[in-house]
């Protein structure tokens, strides 16, 4: 009896506290030929994939950038920016990556 209750305790605790669900990160995506028209374009791409966080969005045109959420659990900044990159709009991606996991 004693053994059942320990052993349902433990489960109990492993339940709660087991692996991570979600990492939910941020991330900025320079893109230096952003027009206004390529939002539409970026937005959709990125539709299709699971972890991206549509409603983080925040664009900034001047400095021709688009700051959003995603979920490292789901999805790679690596895959996020070759989503963009595929929908037509040239991302620039970082040219030293060996010390930063993600990139």
């Amino acid at each position: 009896m004693r053994s059942a209750i320990v052993l349902a305790l433990f489960a109990a605790l492993a339940a709660l506290g087991g692996c991570r669900r979600e990492d939910v990160r941020e991330m900025t995506v320079l893109m230096p030929e952003l027009k206004e028209a390529d939002r539409a374009k970026v937005a959709e791409s990125l539709a299709k994939y699971q972890g991206v966080l549509k409603d983080s969005y925040v664009w900034d045109m001047a400095a021709k950038t688009l700051t959003l959420k995603y979920d490292s659990m789901k999805i790679a900044q690596a895959n996020i920016r070759y989503a963009i990159d595929e929908a037509g709009v040239k991302v620039s991606f970082p040219e030293k990556t060996d010390d930063r996991a993600g990139h």
